[in-house]
This record gives C-alpha cells, sequence and structure tokens, in this order.
C-alpha cells in the first residue's frame, strides 16, 4: 500500500480521487480518513503561505519513512508569488523530467499553448516521491487520472514508480 502525504500551497484543489471546489479546513481534515486499501492519507495540509524555501536538511515531510509520496498542488505558474518548483527542488535528490514534459504534453490537448505556463515537477527526495501540480482542479485532475494513479499501482506494466520504492532506500 502506498502512503502519500498532501501538502497544498495557495489553494487546495487536488486529492486522489476526490476533487474539491470551495475547500475548508472541516472538508480537509475529512480526507484523513480516507483509506481505499491502496491508499492511505496521512495528513492533509492547507498552507497559504507563499513557500519559498525548504530546508532540505531539516525537512520532517522528506525524512519521515511513512511517506512514499507527496503531491502538492498550487504555486507553479511564472508569476512573482509562484515559487513551489523552486521550493521543492532543493529537496530534490533526482528529478523525474518525464512527468513535466508528460503533463504539459496532455495539457495542450485541452488549454493549447498555456500548457507551457506550467512548471508542474516530479522527483525523488530521500526515498520519497514529490508531485508538483498547478492549482487548477482541472490540472490537479489530469495529472492524478492521466499520469500519477498508474505510476502508484503496482499493476501498471511494463513499469511503474511503485516497483522503484525498494531499491531507493
Amino acid at each position: 500500500m502506498a502512503k502519500y502525504l498532501v501538502e497544498t500551497y495557495y489553494t487546495c484543489t487536488f486529492k486522489v480521487n476526490h476533487y474539491l471546489d470551495d475547500v475548508n479546513e472541516t472538508e480537509l481534515k475529512n480526507l484523513e480518513k480516507r483509506d481505499d486499501g491502496k491508499f492511505e492519507v496521512l495528513d492533509v495540509k492547507l498552507d497559504n503561505r507563499k513557500t519559498k524555501s525548504l530546508d532540505p536538511k531539516n525537512n520532517k515531510v522528506v525524512q519521515n519513512k511513512k511517506i512514499d509520496v507527496v503531491i502538492t498542488s498550487g504555486g507553479t505558474g511564472i508569476t512573482g508569488s509562484d515559487g513551489t518548483p523552486e521550493a521543492v527542488k532543493v529537496l530534490l535528490d533526482k528529478e523525474i523530467d518525464g512527468f513535466g514534459e508528460l503533463f504539459r504534453s496532455i495539457s495542450y490537448s485541452k488549454i493549447k499553448t498555456s500548457s507551457l505556463q506550467s512548471r508542474a515537477l516530479a522527483g525523488v527526495a530521500n526515498a520519497t516521491f514529490i508531485f508538483v501540480l498547478p492549482g487548477s482542479v482541472d490540472a490537479c485532475k489530469t495529472a492524478w487520472e492521466k499520469i500519477i494513479q498508474y505510476q502508484l499501482n503496482s499493476d501498471t506494466k511494463p513499469c511503474n514508480l511503485v516497483m522503484l520504492m525498494p531499491r531507493l532506500r
């Protein structure tokens, strides 16, 4: 069973198979109780602070061995207030370049050339997969339904991220 942490900066629009248009803290706390046998939600945070940097040497999320996957939403654009990719990149041991490329390619079918404005990315930090998604509901839904859910499913062939987890530690 994969375990993941969903942290949201700016807006909370994404939760695995549960999409919220109007989010409040009560609804977020209810998401923590979700357990469908494949995934277990360990924590959900709504953090409206502008995230500029994270301390890679003292980050409880990537040091927590119970967490396999972190999904963030928001702050991936190109305005002055968008800083999630920069904040997360300092944590990464390796980037998964194909994620951002594939996400923008899939997004192109819906939003055309506007997809170039997304700086969605993924990587590995201390054996924890991190996905940095845009803040829109549609973008998060696209990322989950077209990419992430398959890579976090051990039945996806010919390969998936779950099969790599034991070799990351």
